[in-house]
């Protein structure tokens, strides 16, 4: 057998995590926003207030809002629609923010502003240690 980069040599393959697919409740929970914006983006604090209203809407309390602003630099502009992190979407002490806010707020789930890959749900829902969803979800 050839061995290909891909495949792992004399073990089986790797089964894939499957995502927990039980929505998240957010009637009576407390909720805790999450927005990442460019510093192009002058509704931001608008965006964050339609968000939590939108929270509300569906029965959740908004116990706090954390908000990643990117500031445009030299050689930055071409970056300033990436995320910091495909992994988490924030930069690395953001996410650590966030975690610090979760748990002095007791908040039951973070809900963040920009969509979500699967990814970024599940590396964010073990950071902060509840679970994390997005925008669009609460459309669903």
């Amino acid at each position: 057998m050839k061995w290909h980069g891909r495949q792992r040599r004399g073990r089986a393959p790797r089964p894939k995590r499957r995502r927990d697919s039980s929505p998240v409740t957010l009637s009576g929970g407390d909720v805790l926003l999450v927005g990442f914006f460019s510093a192009r983006q002058r509704r931001h604090a608008i965006l964050m207030a339609e968000l939590a209203e939108a929270v509300t809407a569906l029965g959740a309390r908004v116990v706090g809002c954390v908000v990643q602003r990117r500031g445009v630099s030299d050689g930055g502009v071409k970056a300033m629609d990436r995320p910091y992190s495909s992994r988490t979407l924030v930069s690395a002490g953001k996410a650590r923010e966030i975690a610090l806010a979760r748990e002095e707020s007791g908040a039951d789930a973070v809900v963040f502003l920009p969509p979500l890959t699967d990814q970024q749900r599940d590396v964010l829902a073990e950071l902060v240690g509840c679970p994390v969803i997005s925008s669009t979800d609460l459309r669903a």
